[in-house]
């Protein structure tokens, strides 16, 4: 089975990416699987049924979304195995742009919108400065020489991703990304698999639940400003 993740801010695409891409693709609808790891709620199930994909969703609450994943993507990955999928997908969204949900060996895609703003690439971190490939959404509403100048953004921070410009509404580009889908390796588990960049730090008082202010609550892994006089 191959498995490729799929990550990104917030609203930049990530549920038509995939769906305009699995389109492509070479494989029954009943062959792929996505999971969906996100924080609260989500209703990109609805979309995934609509097309017959089976998918699965996850909620991560106040637990960290990194933390949430890693403790299961290999649970996910031997689902899709009992599920016989040829391709297994999981999206993840990066609320902190901090999240770097990326593991050596395995297909990472970083999916950005190319009207979030012109440093947008600068602010997005591990999701984006590992990813194999990253995928601009909405490059049509702009101009051609703002869409040069995001690539090189990005270039700037990942000199060795593959950019690709796809429309999530018409599916323009997505051919060529089901292509390096098809064409990545098959895996059976992740077990000693590694991320390839660390997680958020954790634990503080705050993770586990506290909303006191003030210096008595505060315990764990803090990190403070320094302001000056």
């Amino acid at each position: 089975m191959k498995l490729i993740t799929v990550a990104g801010p917030p609203s930049s695409g990530k549920t038509s990416v995939i769906l305009k891409t699995i389109a492509q693709l070479k494989v029954p609808n009943d062959k792929v699987g996505v999971v969906k790891f996100d924080s609260l709620t989500s209703f990109d199930h609805l979309r995934y049924d609509e097309q017959g994909i089976t998918n699965q969703t996850g909620f991560a609450g106040k637990i960290c979304p990194d933390h949430f994943f890693v403790s299961n993507i290999e649970d996910a990955v031997q689902w899709g195995r009992r599920k016989g999928f040829s391709i297994l997908i999981t999206e993840s969204a990066g609320l902190c742009n901090r999240c770097s949900p990326h593991i050596n060996g395995i297909l990472s895609v970083c999916v950005i919108d190319n009207l979030s703003g012109v440093n947008t690439p600068r602010k997005i971190g591990p999701m984006l400065k590992y990813a194999d490939i990253i995928v601009v959404t909405k490059g049509d509403i702009v101009s051609q020489a703002e869409r040069e100048v995001f690539a090189f953004n990005i270039k700037e921070v990942n000199a060795n991703a593959q950019i690709l410009f796809i429309n999530g509404i018409t599916g323009q580009g997505a051919f060529l990304l089901a292509k390096y889908w098809q064409d990545t390796l098959d895996i059976d588990t992740l077990k000693d698999r590694k991320l390839r960049f660390t997680m958020p730090a954790a634990i503080c008082s705050y993770c586990t639940g506290e909303t006191m202010i003030g210096d008595t609550y505060q315990m764990g892994m803090l990190k403070r400003m320094e302001f000056e006089e």
